[in-house]
């Protein structure tokens, strides 16, 4: 069997050809971490760049506070400076005053003839004032005669509602309340909602002229419909379709 022996590079001779290896080619490969220390760097520049910025916020922050603290400074100079002048005009004020006193005590004769054509002019106010008196009479008789009347029609009205609120309040839980005035009256509904039976609605009846009027109300309540309630009650006097009317709008309400 032949055997064919292949010297070393060491040992051969040099290649004069362009393609023979160099040497760098068979040295290990060398890994100098450019890429990690490129990451590196453009962190720290990062880091630096924010650094940089709150830095300059925080100097314009305090440059800003520094502008309003000499504002408020100069402010509150001017502002006692006006104290000031403020003081020095109330002073020539009392200066002033107590000079007037002077000059009033001196007038004191003259006040007493101007006294006594005021009191002359007092008299005729006086004759005046008779006249109107009267006038004011004759419409408190005339507002009297519309009291008498009112009380009239409602305790006819009371006659036939009376049976009817005794009901309403003992077994549907209304209330009847003052509405701190004294031409109007606070009707207080309870049952009226199905999720919490105490919850309350309320309205409020306006009776300063003949026709009723409903004032607030809580929940609200389309107003039309409100209106039309109030309609049939200035039409029939009937204050239990009022009542029924105003607690069906309550239940719809607390419904929705």
């Amino acid at each position: 069997m032949n055997t064919t022996f292949e010297p070393t590079l060491s040992l051969r001779p040099p290649l004069t050809s362009a393609l023979a290896p160099s040497m760098a080619d068979s040295l290990p490969p060398i890994n100098f971490g450019f890429d990690e220390l490129r990451t590196r760097m453009s962190q720290f520049t990062q880091r630096f760049d924010a650094f940089i910025e709150t830095g300059r916020k925080r100097v314009l922050e305090e440059r800003n506070q520094f502008r309003s603290t000499v504002a408020e400074a100069h402010e509150d100079r001017r502002m006692r400076k006006k104290d000031i002048e403020i003081l020095q005009l109330k002073a020539a004020g009392h200066a002033q005053a107590l000079q007037k006193e002077e000059a009033e005590a001196k007038e004191m004769e003259g006040a007493v003839a101007r006294l006594e054509r005021q009191r002359e002019a007092k008299v005729r106010e006086r004759e005046g004032l008779v006249g109107e008196i009267e006038r004011v009479e004759a419409m408190i008789r005339e507002r009297r005669e519309g009291q008498m009347e009112y009380a009239e029609r409602i305790a006819g009205m009371a006659v036939h509602d009376i049976p009817e609120l005794d009901f309403w309040t003992s077994n549907l839980g209304l209330r009847i309340e003052g509405a701190g005035m004294s031409d109007r009256l606070k009707f207080v509904f309870t049952c009226v909602d199905e999720r919490d039976w105490e919850r309350e609605a309320w309205f409020e009846l306006c009776t300063e002229r003949r026709d009723y009027e409903v004032g607030g109300c809580f929940p609200v309540v389309d107003r039309e419909r409100v209106e039309a309630v109030v309609e049939r009650l200035n039409e029939n006097r009937e204050l239990g379709g009022l009542l029924k009317g105003m607690r069906e709008l309550f239940v719809e309400a607390m419904k929705a």
